[in-house]
């Protein structure tokens, strides 16, 4: 199953249209934890928000998530050992405050399992593919890299 998160403070309806019309094509279930946006999936189960012990049963069902870039959702990815696909809110199409989803995305685009998707046409060919997972056995030190990056670019933006 193909897990699709936009997390739980902002609709992003941009993405949820993306993965409705690419559903029938991906061979797996899709699943869409899709927040309060105007867009109403007809090609993928969803729902508008899910118990956390509803979410973490997803999750760990999923072979795949489609999220936007929350690092809530990255660094579960990474302990569940879940291939994710990030796809960045932008703020010049109004789905967010500013664009440090793009940047965040800049940070951790190339890390294992980590793939993003600047424009949703690019989603497609991600799900056509095999995918490794994020993380790995000494995630310990991969989760300190992470936060420590992060860490680095919040410096940057203050």
């Amino acid at each position: 199953m193909i897990l699709v998160t936009v997390g739980t403070q902002l609709p992003f309806d941009r993405l949820v249209a993306a993965v409705d019309q690419l559903a029938p094509s991906l061979g797996v279930p899709v699943f869409g934890q899709v927040g309060r946006g105007a867009h109403v999936p007809s090609n993928m189960e969803w729902a508008p928000v899910l118990s956390s012990d509803e979410f973490a049963r997803r999750f760990a069902a999923a072979s795949t998530i489609v999220a936007h870039a929350g690092i809530g959702t990255v660094l579960m990815a990474q302990r569940w050992r879940k291939p994710i696909i990030l796809v960045p809110r932008r703020a010049g199409l109004g789905e967010h405050r500013n664009d440090h989803q793009l940047a965040t995305c800049s940070e951790l685009e190339g890390r294992p399992g980590i793939y993003v998707a600047r424009q949703t046409a690019e989603l497609a060919d991600l799900l056509g593919q095999p995918l490794l997972p994020s993380g790995n056995e000494d995630d310990a030190d991969n989760r300190q890299g992470l936060i420590e990056g992060l860490r680095q670019q919040l410096r940057r933006w203050s």
